[in-house]
């Protein structure tokens, strides 16, 4: 659930090769913002990553 007294953030990037399925990097990464973040009060609210015909959620996927 999002909390609307919250500051909050949201990530997004690319992947060049087009293919935007998250790496082990790209979770490890979002698991290491969402736990610096958490201490100041902020939420991070998604992860998106870009691909040539889509993106995808970190979120949606449950992966942080």
């Amino acid at each position: 659930m999002l909390s609307r007294d919250r500051a909050g953030l949201s990530v997004m990037h690319n992947h060049p090769s087009g293919d935007p399925t998250p790496s082990c990097a790209d979770i490890e990464m979002t698991k290491l913002i969402a736990e610096a973040a958490k201490p100041l009060g902020i939420a991070l609210h998604d992860h998106v990553i870009i691909g040539k015909d889509g993106h995808v959620s970190l979120k949606g996927l449950q992966l942080f």
